[in-house]
């Protein structure tokens, strides 16, 4: 029996490592199409004449269908039905052919088009919706926003669901090992893509001084095909796992609506999705403002153009600069020769301090953002690794949720203090971005991997389901909500381009965000509550939230049984 087990594929370091590198890289494309659009705000308003408005309401489209017409319950039952392996490979199709409708809707080519006319005409207004008031479009909504959105709600139902399927491949390759630490990785590399968009989009957009935000579409949707190819790769190696183990997929496992209510009577599962949907709701729709944000909080002067800081080899080098940066402040973690730890920890310091130096060289706030996941790259294996021996996984989602608070105030009120003081400014936002985003690193190295300790193992792509379907109704109400709210507290900017007194490419850079970024931090202070409450309930009922996931060494555990087969 021993032996058989040691056999397996994912017994063997390599192999399920490789399978979380396949998952990991395909979310890794999947995370920059998400975002693909956020940095260059700016340029679809004064492009496509899409008002904050108009850029909210397309981004909350994402989980529309998700939320609305409940496709991630629905995925969540495939999953548990059909399989990691074929879930995978779906959700990385429908990603592909959303994204690609997305891509058109911002060609030059729709412009004029029988689309562009049948989606001026239409859609604006959809019974029972807009009397519920939500609708994903509204009457003025300018058509390429409309049919991009058409697009996005499609990636969207991908999108998410690669996202539960990807946790629930996790589970089965690394139950009873490092799960934390995997869930914290694939989390690590996943949060990499926000990075490579922010840097890469503007540039794919400015590209020979000619501007088309399809462009930066089409660079997304590039990549999802190679999201697809990894899936199915997976796809082959997930199967071979199963061979080796005798077992069949969990399609033949079935699932039953009843189960459903196991998981919905449990007051930790309802904590843990509150907290998620609280947390994320106030970093997602953040991370779709947070460019042009910056540009309106923050006197960036272009640099000269032909010098090396306008021209496109320096995104290339600062690119490469942020992966050296990434590799070794992952790499320090599994070092366990101290000088090569420290000796990796300082080129990845060394490494940001020269990131940061460029991003403010190159005066650009989608450069200075994409420092966001660089912390959290280096730290979320160690939140993981700590998770998996030591515990205290509710402990870190109130730290994480402090830290959010603080940083979102910050934004609000302390970085417009230096509006004109270009450097100071920079520093403020740097250091706050670098926080944020540890601050994120919390979330999958101790929420995620607290889900399997809720419920039975037979409903965990429900459960993970039920989740993002909870979260997603925040990710869908806050983008729109920060558009509103925006364009509600500065009336004068939409006044002033109707006047002709301000141009369009000075509007979208002009915008106050105190009031978004309140309402972001108000999203924590409840987050930092249910987390408190999270706390006082697994002590009470022993959910073993604090408890670490690896009860036992491996080495102890291959040793008692191998005793039992003695025996």
């Amino acid at each position: 029996m021993t032996q058989t087990l040691k056999g397996n594929l994912n017994d063997k370091a390599w192999a399920r490592w490789t399978a979380l590198g396949l998952l990991a890289f395909a979310m890794f494309c999947s995370y920059i199409f998400m975002d693909i659009l956020s940095p260059i705000k700016d340029l679809l308003q004064s492009t496509r004449g899409w008002d904050s408005t108009a850029f909210g309401t397309m981004q909350g489209s994402e989980t529309f269908l998700n939320v609305f017409i409940f496709f991630l319950i629905f995925a969540g039952i495939i999953l548990d039905k059909m399989g990691v392996r074929f879930t995978a490979i779906l959700s990385g199709a429908v990603m592909l052919v959303g994204a690609t409708i997305n891509w058109y809707a911002l060609t030059d080519t729709f412009l004029g088009s029988s689309l562009d006319v049948w989606f001026t005409n239409h859609l604006n207004y959809i019974p029972v919706f807009d009397e519920l008031g939500i609708s994903p479009f509204y009457e003025g909504m300018p058509s390429s926003a409309k049919f991009s959105a058409v697009g996005f709600m499609i990636f969207g139902c991908g999108v998410e669901m690669a996202g539960i399927t990807v946790s629930r491949g996790i589970v089965k390759w690394f139950k009873g090992r490092e799960m934390a630490l995997a869930m914290g990785s694939e989390m690590a590399l996943a949060r990499l893509g926000v990075a490579t968009c922010m840097i890469f989009s503007p540039m794919f957009a400015e590209l020979g001084g000619h501007v088309s935000v399809a462009r930066s579409v089409a660079f997304g949707v590039v990549l999802l095909m190679i999201a697809l190819i990894m899936f199915i790769v997976y796809f082959f190696m997930d199967k071979k796992l199963d061979e080796q183990t005798h077992m069949e997929e969990e399609k033949d496992d079935p699932f039953q609506i009843k189960d459903l209510g196991k998981i919905l009577t449990s007051s930790g599962f309802w904590l843990v999705a509150l907290l998620c949907v609280l947390y994320y709701s106030a970093i997602f729709p953040f991370q779709k403002y947070a460019v042009n944000m910056l540009q309106c909080n923050i006197s960036f002067t272009a640099p000269d153009e032909g010098s090396f800081w306008a021209s496109d080899s320096v995104t290339v080098i600062q690119y490469a600069i942020m992966i050296i940066v990434a590799a070794a402040a992952f790499a320090s973690n599994f070092s366990k020769n101290k000088a090569i730890r420290y000796i990796t920890l300082a080129i990845a310091v060394i490494a940001l301090v020269a990131y940061c130096f460029m991003g403010y060289k190159r005066q650009s706030a989608a450069a200075v953002f994409a420092v966001f996941p660089l912390l959290a790259v280096g730290i979320t294996p160690i939140l993981g690794k700590y998770v998996d021996y030591k515990g205290k996984a509710a402990s870190m989602l109130v730290l994480g949720s402090l830290l959010l608070i603080a940083c979102h105030l910050t934004f609000a009120f302390i970085l417009p203090m230096f509006k004109g003081n270009d450097i100071a400014g920079v520093c403020v936002a740097y250091m706050t971005i670098l926080v944020l985003g540890a601050s994120f690193s919390l979330v999958p190295a101790s929420l995620w991997p607290s889900v399997p300790k809720l419920v039975d193992a037979k409903i965990i792509g429900s459960a993970y389901a039920l989740i993002f379907w909870i979260q997603n109704i925040g990710l869908w109400l806050f983008p729109l909500l920060i558009g509103k709210v925006l364009d509600g507290t500065n009336p004068q900017i939409a006044q002033d381009l109707a006047n002709g007194t301000m141009t369009p490419e000075v509007a979208a850079i002009s915008y106050n965000y105190t009031w978004p970024l309140v309402m972001l931090a108000c999203l924590g202070v409840a987050a930092l509550i249910l987390g408190l409450i999270l706390k006082v309930i697994d002590r009470r009922k022993g959910l073993g939230l604090e408890e670490p996931n690896i009860k036992e060494p491996q080495t102890e555990i291959l040793q008692s049984e191998a005793v039992s087969a003695e025996e």
